[in-house]
């Protein structure tokens, strides 16, 4: 570790990141007119948030700040890939990395990796699915949109939430902080579709308040001293749509999609540093 990553990684382990982050969910959440606006206003300044793609372009109608966090789009905002064996982006923002899992690693930086295994849960069964399979991994920025969407059709069998750290999840701590995306809190689903088993792992982190999916509702906070499982079987389990919102971050963070060995062949252009929009063509079935 040079004296660079040193000084962004030391604090980040001294800080009490899940206090901090339930004071930032009190906050997001105050329906105190001036402060709310004043904080959206900020955000909207300093990020260049679009506020002409947003349903509600006016901030006086957001009764909290995380609503507008959480902002729907007007319904011609996004297009998804209508190619038939094409997978779709399943979020605004950038791309940290992408490629394959190779016995068992996912590349997180330079020098860097972490496991399915542990990424998943520790579970062997439920990381063999993915062996030497693909990975990508989308960064969310305070100006994307923060709604998460299916990148293909799949039927949810599992869901997982793991506790863990909320390390900030940006450039700059993924190349300080070993193992980050397997040390921090997450929630994982994982869907069966056309081409095998997929995974969607909503990934926490520093002030993100909370993570949610349209099936449950809530998942974290509260966190939880063990890991945490929902099995779904043919009479309750929800089928979603290409496209349809399965999930959200209570603000930003990352996603991590995995798929099982020969399933997709990510496009060319879909390499680290990439932004990407929701919906746009990121692979294709083979």
């Amino acid at each position: 570790m040079n004296i660079k990553q040193a000084l962004t990684a030391i604090p980040q382990y001294l800080l009490p990141h899940h206090p901090l982050s339930r004071l930032m969910g009190k906050l997001t959440h105050s329906q105190n007119k001036i402060w709310k606006n004043l904080f959206i206003q900020q955000i909207i300044r300093h990020y260049g948030v679009n506020m002409a793609e947003a349903l509600q372009e006016n901030i006086d109608a957001y009764p909290c700040f995380n609503d507008f966090f959480t902002r729907e789009l007007k319904a011609d905002a996004r297009q998804f890939t209508q190619l038939s064996h094409g997978i779709a982006c399943p979020a605004d923002g950038a791309v940290s990395q992408a490629g394959d899992i190779k016995q068992g690693d996912i590349f997180q930086a330079k020098g860097k990796s972490f496991t399915t295994l542990e990424l998943l849960g520790g579970d062997k069964q439920r990381a063999q699915q993915f062996e030497n399979g693909k990975f990508a991994t989308i960064y969310l920025s305070p100006k994307d949109y923060h709604r998460l969407h299916m990148p293909l059709t799949g039927t949810l069998r599992e869901m997982i939430h793991i506790p863990g750290r909320l390390f900030s999840v940006n450039g700059a701590t993924a190349d300080a902080v070993p193992r980050l995306f397997a040390r921090n809190e997450r929630v994982v689903a994982i869907f069966d579709t056309e081409v095998g088993a997929m995974a969607l792992v909503l990934v926490g982190a520093i002030f993100v308040a909370s993570i949610e999916t349209v099936w449950h509702g809530e998942v974290t906070p509260p966190t939880a001293s063990e890991i945490r499982n929902w099995q779904y079987d043919v009479k309750n389990a929800p089928t979603l749509q290409r496209g349809e919102e399965m999930g959200r971050f209570n603000m930003g963070s990352t996603i991590i999609a995995l798929f099982a060995k020969d399933a997709v062949n990510w496009e060319d252009n879909f390499v680290a540093g990439q932004k990407v929009e929701l919906g746009q063509l990121i692979a294709k079935m083979p």
